[in-house]
């Protein structure tokens, strides 16, 4: 893993690396597939660790055998619940202002993409890129603590399951492709790797990357 870089106290991340789901599509936990002899873990954390310390993941189960010792975990509080009670686990373990929260099955998010989030953050309470397409990536995003918390806890006792929810309720930076563009691998950010056709087109990704 990339050495951590040092981050004033006043504006320190943590990071934050969802599994969920049961990976019913692809058949094994996504977030131990492996590219060029890394899992697809600790290449997101690998990459996040740029602007984030500590780099931990949050999952409803224990990973198997204690497979990631240097990536603790952090027991997923709303087994179940989808994307938003991984996300509120997050916050709620958090003790800095900021956390970056990223699913495990986007393996080709990279340094420069959080860096680029991070400088957006000043005077919002997220910051979430939105793909070509018009989607929001809210799994690959920013957000703060202090403001997210307390809303997504009371959008959780309503019964809501979707980040997207949070996103309206608190004053989203939404980042649009054009603001990604000139970072490198910038076309494949947001590639979800959820099938064995996705890993198949994944591997082909990164045995063509220098």
């Amino acid at each position: 893993m990339k050495k951590n870089v040092e981050i004033p106290s006043d504006s320190r991340i943590e990071g934050f690396i969802l599994i969920g789901g049961a990976s019913s599509r692809m058949g094994t936990d996504k977030a131990q597939l492996e590219l060029n002899g890394q899992s697809f873990l600790e290449v997101i954390a690998s990459e996040l660790c740029s602007i984030a310390q500590p780099v931990r993941s949050v999952s409803s189960n224990a990973l198997p055998g204690g497979s990631f010792p240097h990536i603790p975990n952090i027991p997923d509080v709303h087994p179940r619940w989808g994307a938003l009670g991984g996300l509120h686990t997050a916050l709620a373990a958090a003790k800095s202002s900021w956390v970056a929260v990223v699913a495990c099955d986007l393996p080709f998010v990279t340094a420069d993409l959080f860096r680029r989030l991070a400088m957006l953050r000043e005077g919002f309470d997220a910051v979430v890129p939105v793909q070509a397409d018009g989607r929001p990536q809210p799994l690959c995003a920013l957000y703060h603590t202090e403001s997210c918390l307390p809303e997504a806890t009371k959008l959780i006792a309503t019964g809501e399951r979707r980040p997207r929810a949070l996103l309206a309720a608190v004053n989203t930076r939404w980042v649009s492709p054009a603001e990604l563009d000139d970072l490198s691998g910038a076309a494949n950010f947001f590639a979800n790797i959820n099938t064995p056709a996705d890993y198949d087109y994944a591997l082909s990704l990164s045995r063509s990357t220098p």
